[in-house]
């Protein structure tokens, strides 16, 4: 336990200067009475918790066409968005109410206790009045299988790491130009029947501030809804900027400690680093792992991206790979993990 005397940790002058410049925007946009409202992510919890996730932001109005239908959006305005720190957030969930303070980007992540029924069920989140519906999966207590899936370059083509790819990705392209990896959809749909009351967890590298337009992303494109696990890009408390890796790794032994009867089927690609964050995590929680597929990018992808990343050492798990969903789905039912 820590006493009083021992010093307060430092924090590094990059994430003391983004958090005073956000400060000041903050205190420039109540100028002109602007007020913060929460943006929900789909979280999930077990009969007993649930993890609640949002992010308290002070946002522009969506544009909208002369129809009055919201207009398509481009990547940048998604990170317009002036983040509150330490904001008072006021979640209700089967009738309890619970006060929750967001990090200092604005983040809500925090576990409370909860009785809900297994499946999609909905919590209330209130900031400065304004509240909003959150969406949770309750997985049952006899569950045994989940999935988790990267997201970049295996549900959606981006073509990262390559720097400036990704930021043209990120905060050019117009989010209905956005490409589905081929039968992708199809491959996590057949999953989810195979395997009914299955936790579907989207795991990325990627921020916060694109979580509503992989969620529109998502349904235009037909796939499962699935609880977000993204982060917070810019530096930490610790160092300069913040570690994809780890973020990952984090996560996943987070859910194996969360539900340490679930073997999870883990997708990817290889042109990140999910080939050997998957071999360690599967040779560290061996009977928390169903099976590994891995999704290979095009020759140009590949360039594209840096590159491949391939592990040879694989943990003694099932282990497909394929170009495409459907060769994952042909891999994956003939090893028994779907049918």
């Amino acid at each position: 336990m820590a006493s009083a005397s021992d010093p307060k940790p430092r924090i590094h002058p990059l994430a003391r200067v983004e958090y005073q410049y956000h400060a000041w925007r903050e205190r420039r946009a109540r100028a002109h009475s602007k007020r913060a409202t929460i943006t929900p992510f789909p979280g999930y919890g077990s009969t007993s918790w649930v993890r609640v996730l949002g992010r308290v932001l002070i946002v522009p109005p969506r544009p909208r066409t002369a129809s009055g239908e919201y207009a398509s959006v481009r990547g940048w305005r998604s990170f317009l968005g002036i983040p509150v720190g330490f904001a008072q957030v006021t979640v209700t969930v089967g009738g309890d109410v619970h006060e929750l303070v967001t990090d200092r980007g604005g983040v809500l992540d925090q576990v409370i206790p909860a009785r809900l029924e297994p499946g999609w069920q909905t919590v209330r989140m209130a900031v400065e009045g304004a509240a909003v519906d959150a969406q949770v999966f309750i997985v049952a207590d006899d569950v045994r299988f989940g999935v988790v899936s990267d997201i970049d370059d295996t549900v959606m083509v981006t073509a990262l790491p390559r720097p400036f790819v990704a930021a043209w990705n990120s905060f050019v392209v117009d989010e209905h130009a956005r490409l589905p990896v081929p039968g992708m959809a199809v491959l996590m749909d057949r999953l989810m029947r195979t395997h009914p009351g299955a936790p579907m967890i989207y795991l990325s590298t990627g921020a916060w501030n694109i979580a509503p337009t992989l969620t529109r992303f998502q349904q235009r494109h037909l796939f499962p809804p699935g609880s977000l696990l993204l982060t917070d890009w810019g530096p930490t408390h610790d160092r300069m900027f913040r570690s994809g890796q780890d973020h990952k790794q984090d996560n996943l032994r987070r859910l194996a400690a969360e539900f340490p009867n679930i073997r999870w089927l883990l997708i990817g690609d290889d042109g990140q680093h999910d080939d050997a964050i998957y071999t360690a995590f599967a040779q560290e929680h061996p009977d928390n792992v169903a099976a590994v597929a891995i999704r290979r990018l095009s020759p140009t992808e590949a360039v594209l991206a840096g590159g491949r990343t391939l592990v040879d050492d694989h943990a003694p798990v099932p282990w497909v790979s394929a170009s495409d969903g459907a060769g994952l789905l042909e891999q994956l039912q003939e090893n028994g993990v779907t049918r």
